[in-house]
């Protein structure tokens, strides 16, 4: 049997610890625009596990993957923040449409949620070769952590998804008990990490809910800081009240809120798009947290 000197064997560990990689990843000579709104400049950087480390002149460093992004730009993910891709990434979690593009994070819950489900949601909603095995929002998306994907994803609670789950399509105002059940829903996907409770209040059966059962839903929401989103009632020759509705639900339910599709379709309403940024800015001047 061989024996090494302790002294040997000490060098070698150290030559071995100092050779070892200072970054997991160094991307070097890339144009790097933060997203902060500075000009974009010159330089590298180095990525510890998900983590960025280091932004400069790295050269005297090295990665255990080293890429040269000369000629190219570098920035941070971007996000998705209106995404349908749930059932695309169940399929194929490499999410090929989006992140070949950049996109890192994929943001649903644009009025549907992938929870929570009933059986006859399930039945109804899903192709019979395509039927969730989950139930509520937190078991939709440890299913794709689990099977693997390349994007971060978050979700919203969807308000028609919770609609549905109590009145079904029908064209009315929830009992109070079913109302009950529906806010205890939007607390449940709270409490699981939704990021508040959207709305597409231009489609049915979204539209059939009232002003005051989203203010009811979002005063849930708002104890978690979730925000309210909205693909609002209008577009076109409404648009200046669906805002005056959204407006409303951030008051009234201490929401923060957020215009989903700020445009004013036909020619006719064009004119209301500046009308519609004034009353914004109006009601962030009373305190209001409205984004569009």
């Amino acid at each position: 049997m061989r024996t090494y000197s302790p002294y040997l064997l000490l060098l070698a560990l150290l030559t071995s610890a100092c050779s070892s990689p200072d970054f997991d990843v160094v991307i070097s000579n890339g144009l790097i625009v933060d997203g902060s709104g500075s000009e974009p400049y010159s330089g590298d950087i180095g990525i510890n596990a998900d983590t960025i480390a280091a932004i400069g002149d790295l050269t005297a460093f090295s990665g255990s993957i080293e890429l040269d992004a000369e000629g190219k730009a570098i920035t941070p993910g971007f996000i998705n923040m209106l995404s349908w891709a749930p059932g695309d990434l169940m399929k194929d979690g490499r999410s090929m449409g989006d992140i070949v593009q950049g996109v890192t994070l994929e943001v649903f819950g644009e009025g549907w949620s992938e929870g929570p489900l009933t059986e006859e949601m399930k039945s109804s909603e899903y192709a019979a070769n395509n039927r969730p095995e989950w139930t509520t929002l937190r078991e939709f998306l440890d299913v794709l952590e689990t099977q693997g994907i390349s994007t971060n994803v978050a979700s919203f609670i969807g308000a028609t998804t919770v609609r549905v789950h109590e009145v079904g399509y029908e064209d009315r105002a929830p009992t109070n008990d079913e109302l009950q059940r529906m806010k205890a829903l939007v607390r449940q996907a709270m409490e699981e990490g939704a990021m508040g409770i959207g709305t597409s209040l231009i489609y049915a059966p979204a539209f059939y809910a009232s002003t005051q059962e989203l203010i009811e839903l979002s005063r849930v929401a708002a104890e978690y800081d979730g925000m309210y989103i909205s693909h609002m009632r209008s577009e076109g020759n409404q648009l200046l009240e669906a805002l005056e509705e959204l407006i409303t639900i951030s008051r009234e339910a201490g929401i923060r809120a957020e215009v989903y599709h700020l445009k004013a379709g036909g020619e006719s309403n064009w004119h209301k798009m500046d009308l519609a940024i004034a009353r914004i800015e109006k009601a962030r001047a009373s305190g209001l947290h409205i984004t569009a």
